[in-house]
């Protein structure tokens, strides 16, 4: 039996401050919660509960990227590129460390806010509807957060639901030393699931005035609804929730690329990723502000100008253009960053030339969903319904010739016409999976891609040799960080 971790406050909202003798401390709370004594006060609270950790680094450690020369490659982006275990502590951005630490205090404002709303006192059906949401709110942002964290420092579920995932939190920290253990992968994912209902039942867009793409509105909540059964293994409840969301005409939540208001855009690097960002988009369910570097094309390694040549002029379609390749930054030497993000930066004073750099992530989109139950229904053999998605999606993104999709010109493209071992349903999977690819680049679900299916992944090095990422290498599993190892006794993931 696992004797239970010690675990201070790293995994929350941080160590108190101890002032003054032991008397005076004892007279006042022991941690520093903001003292919620309103509806409003608890709303705004909730604004921190969203992580400002981006997950696009872990596009360093996918086949996305090769080695770039003539850019910036921090200690932290050359380990992940090595998938070696990075070592440069919490503060560093774009690293396990940081997304575990900022989600964690994320969490924790959740936690806060859940906590403080048991103790107003509700007198009107409209007091309570409002508390109803915020409550859901702060449920959803949890689970999200949870359910993030134990794909990244734990075992895909289905591949061993009893390996050790991440505590799970659900109470505010009230004392110097708290006390966790890490949870089984599957038990974390059934306190995301319990999280995620409840969220959804009483989430209400009406709170947010107008910006409610920045919040967990109805549609994002079943946007993640659709990628955690998707990737839970319940292909048929990522479908009923889809479904939910795309109705009968799942086209309007997918950007026509291929439309005159953005290809005219492609001649701005700054309007592009405005647009493409944009909370006006439909197709835009969940905007996220990321503290993070991945939008600089002078730092870390990139895709590779002739493997991102190759990438979007690969399709089963003859004389068209995939209207995702461009724009793009030149990155380096060798290597190109498309366009997705706009490169923001937040001055640390007015005529300071010191700041913070971030940029506005699509955290949940329409064409995420639309692949998820593209690919939930290639899971359950009904390839009709599969290839149906699949035309609403690739019509939106390829231009200038015949783009539609049947199996015989899938088959031809994948090189298949007389093999039957490569079945109907294995081409699409593969083929969603090559789209896939080519929609989320540097934005951060490749990684979680290959774990889920176990693709391996090689990279090149500097002298010309090369490295590799086999199926079931344990290092697809991010390492613990060591202040939680060492100061909290949490147990290190195997080497």
């Amino acid at each position: 039996m696992k004797m239970k971790k010690t675990y201070r406050q790293w995994i929350g909202i941080g160590m108190m401050t101890l002032i003054g003798g032991c008397d005076s401390f004892l007279d006042v709370a022991p941690d520093n919660r903001v003292n919620l004594t309103d509806l409003d006060k608890n709303a705004q609270l909730l604004t921190n509960a969203y992580s400002i950790a981006s997950p696009a680094f872990t596009d360093w450690m996918t086949d996305n990227v090769g080695f770039t020369t003539g850019v910036t490659i921090r200690q932290a982006q050359q380990q992940a590129y090595e998938w070696e275990d990075v070592t440069t502590g919490p503060t560093e951005l774009d690293t396990p460390d940081f997304y575990w630490f900022k989600t964690y205090s994320a969490i924790a404002h959740s936690n806060e806010v859940l906590d403080a709303l048991d103790e107003i006192v509700i007198e009107n059906d409209e007091d309570r509807a409002y508390k109803d949401a915020i409550e859901a709110e702060a449920k959803l942002t949890r689970a999200y957060g949870h359910f993030m964290l134990v794909n990244m420092f734990g075992e895909h579920v289905t591949i061993d639901d009893g390996e050790d995932g991440v505590p799970y939190i659900k109470t505010p920290e009230t004392v110097f030393i708290e006390t966790y253990e890490r949870e089984s992968v599957r038990r974390v994912y059934r306190e995301v699931e319990d999280d995620l209902e409840d969220g959804l039942e009483d989430v209400n867009d009406t709170y947010y005035n107008n910006s409610g793409k920045y919040h967990f509105n109805r549609n994002a909540a079943l946007a993640f609804a659709s990628r955690y059964y998707l990737w839970s293994g319940d292909p048929i409840e990522c479908i009923t929730y889809s479904s939910q969301l795309l109705g009968s005409n799942p086209g309007r939540f997918i950007r026509d690329l291929t439309s005159e208001e953005f290809l005219n855009a492609k001649s701005s690097i700054t309007g592009y990723p405005q647009l493409y960002t944009s909370p006006d988009q439909a197709s835009n369910l969940l905007l996220m502000r990321k503290i993070s570097l991945v939008q600089r094309p002078d730092f870390a390694h990139g895709p590779l100008d002739q493997w991102y040549g190759d990438l979007y002029a690969a399709s089963p379609f003859t004389g068209t253009t995939d209207e995702r390749e461009n724009p793009a930054f030149v990155k380096g030497n060798n290597a190109l960053l498309p366009v997705r993000f706009q490169n923001l930066f937040e001055r640390s004073s007015l005529n300071s030339n010191v700041g913070t750099p971030y940029h506005i992530a699509v955290i949940f989109s329409g064409e995420e969903v639309l692949l998820n139950r593209a690919e939930a229904y290639m899971l359950l053999g009904d390839l009709d319904e599969c290839l149906a998605d699949l035309q609403v999606f690739v019509d939106r993104r390829y231009s200038g010739g015949d783009t539609e999709l049947t199996m015989d010109r899938l088959r031809a493209f994948f090189g298949a016409q007389n093999d039957p071992g490569f079945t109907d349903q294995l081409i699409l999977l593969n083929y969603i999976l090559f789209e896939r690819q080519k929609e989320f680049i540097i934005q951060g679900l490749r990684w979680f891609d290959i774990k889920r299916y176990g693709l391996s992944v090689t990279h090149s090095l500097a002298d010309g040799s090369t490295i590799s990422l086999g199926a079931n290498d344990p290092r697809r599993i991010f390492q613990i960080p060591q202040s939680a190892i060492e100061v909290g006794g949490l147990e290190p993931n195997d080497r």
